[in-house]
């Protein structure tokens, strides 16, 4: 539902996970648009799993506006390997994040999903934002996605009792500069980019899990952050975001491999994840957005930021 808003630049914003991947980019969109209060908190400035150290931190800043776009978070690896530790510490996260903000009086929230939220629902090329609940999310990454559902029906709740404003971003495939950059456990994009730079390094092929042709709407930082000003202005409710540019992840490592001149063996006994997964994206373009950055040249964007980077880039 369409509710468009009047956002002042003197607004206090708050960017939980804003050391990360699109908190970064998210800062510095804000502030090219002329907004001077940002208050950025990585988890070296505030423990998020602790209550009473949140009630803390968001009563001090008294935040308008918050964006939650932290997470406990890593790729299809880390999300199998950590099940339990990922379910308890994102609803411990969300959870008190969402509730300190309402205590506070916060006008909004934008927080960060997951596409994972989705069910697998095979057959269907379009997944749209009313499907969430009508079936289990995939075993891959299964507890990730729980917790994220968790976070959906506290924000409807919230509504509901206490009239708090809020949307529910189910986002694909984020990427770009500042992203973790692991190459078992990290999401695809930075896992492929660390594989790549290390076997040109080392004069090695590269290794890849699964056969390259799940598809995916991978979204680069830039473009992301473009799309949660455009969603805190103008929607409610769960909203799907990505760049409407879907791929086979065989196009990534196309790219790479075009970069690097490394070769390339492909394990075909690792998973793939779904095998498609993207978005009905009417809701968002009702705002206007259009993504800017294509695959290829948001790949090699990444890839030489961390090739740059590669001593002091979060693993």
């Amino acid at each position: 539902m369409s509710n468009t808003i009047h956002i002042e630049t003197s607004s206090r914003i708050l960017i939980t996970g804003g050391t990360g991947l699109v908190g970064r980019a998210l800062s510095s969109a804000l502030a090219n648009e002329g907004f001077s209060n940002i208050t950025s908190v990585g988890s070296r400035d505030c423990d998020l799993r602790d209550s009473a150290a949140v009630s803390r931190f968001i009563s001090e800043i008294a935040p308008d506006y918050v964006f939650h776009l932290a997470a406990r978070v890593h790729g299809i690896g880390g999300n199998t390997r950590y099940k339990s530790d990922i379910l308890v510490d994102n609803v411990l996260i969300n959870t008190n994040v969402v509730e300190y903000s309402r205590r506070a009086g916060v006008k909004k929230i934008v927080a960060m999903g997951s596409g994972c939220v989705y069910p697998e629902l095979k057959g269907q090329e379009e997944l749209f934002e009313d499907q969430v609940w009508i079936g289990p999310p995939h075993s891959s990454e299964d507890s990730y996605a729980h917790s994220k559902r968790l976070m959906l029906a506290q924000l409807n709740a919230a509504k509901e009792q206490y009239g708090l404003s809020s949307a529910f971003v189910i986002s694909g495939n984020l990427y770009g500069p500042h992203d973790g950059f692991n190459a078992e456990e990290g999401h695809v994009i930075p896992s492929l980019v660390a594989k790549f730079f290390d076997a040109a390094r080392e004069g090695k092929p590269v290794k890849v899990w699964g056969t390259g042709v799940a598809i995916r709407d991978f979204s680069y930082s830039d473009d992301t952050a473009s799309a949660l000003i455009a969603i805190l202005r103008n929607l409610e409710g769960s909203v799907n975001m990505g760049s409407g540019m879907r791929h086979p992840i065989r196009d990534i490592v196309d790219t790479l491999q075009k970069l690097t001149n490394v070769s390339v063996e492909w394990d075909s006994n690792k998973p793939d994840g779904q095998l498609v997964r993207y978005y009905n994206l009417d809701k968002l373009d009702s705002t206007g957005f259009k993504a800017k950055v294509g695959l290829a040249e948001g790949v090699r964007r990444t890839y030489e930021w961390y090739a740059e980077n590669s001593k002091t880039a979060r693993k």
